[in-house]
């Protein structure tokens, strides 16, 4: 079996933000998992299968008051409960979509994509489990984990292109140089960072000596 992660921006999932009038509680709902629908990764989940594995995830929701899932999902089938941001309350099926909601919880990366939400950052959503893949890209022998708080951008041209920054930090403290430079296509720019990488550390191991 491998690691199966499936994303959906904001968008594809029509998230909504609910919060009660005094603000302590915000949830996250909309579509988490899709099923019968060949996905932006070639795989195809089974109505079936999907709807077992959401039938055996309400039986642990009730048993543990809910599916802890990250923020920025791993690439691993464990939770990290340094990283866990939400807790899954409601899933269940409508049709091919699994409709689910998630509370934030008042841990740090909770408080995080409580702030993104605030500032008006569009989160997404991953869901994460485990089967096996056919060459046609059906998904046999699914087992579901957990529904993990993505940054999925509407469109792929949103995503910017590598820009690198360092902070060049001397013996005492003091912040000496800070470099922001995109330097994907500019071959001096790309000499000159290497260059200050290589000071940094060169710089970094006599400080140990």
């Amino acid at each position: 079996m491998e690691l199966l992660t499936e994303d959906l921006n904001s968008t594809e999932s029509g998230l909504i933000t609910e919060s009660i009038q005094n603000g302590a509680n915000v949830f996250l709902s909309g579509i988490f998992m899709q099923a019968g629908i060949k996905n932006r990764n070639g795989r195809v989940y089974s109505l079936s299968e999907m709807s077992s594995e959401m039938a055996n995830a309400n039986k642990k929701i009730q048993e543990t008051n809910g599916i802890m899932g990250e923020l920025d999902h791993p690439n691993n089938l464990s939770i990290n409960l340094a990283n866990v941001s939400h807790v899954i309350t409601e899933l269940g099926m409508n049709g091919n979509n699994v409709m689910g909601k998630a509370k934030l919880l008042e841990t740090p990366m909770g408080k995080i994509a409580k702030e993104l939400i605030n500032s008006g950052v569009a989160l997404g959503v991953s869901s994460r489990g485990a089967g096996n893949v056919t060459e046609s890209g059906d998904v046999n022998g699914f087992n579901f984990l957990t529904v993990d708080i993505v940054a999925t951008p509407s469109c792929a041209s949103a995503v910017p292109q590598s820009v690198f920054e360092a902070l060049d930090m001397s013996r005492n403290g003091k912040a000496v140089l800070t470099l922001s430079e995109q330097v994907k296509d500019d071959l001096a720019a790309q000499k000159y960072f290497k260059d200050a990488i290589m000071k940094f550390l060169n710089e970094g191991m006599l400080a140990k000596k």
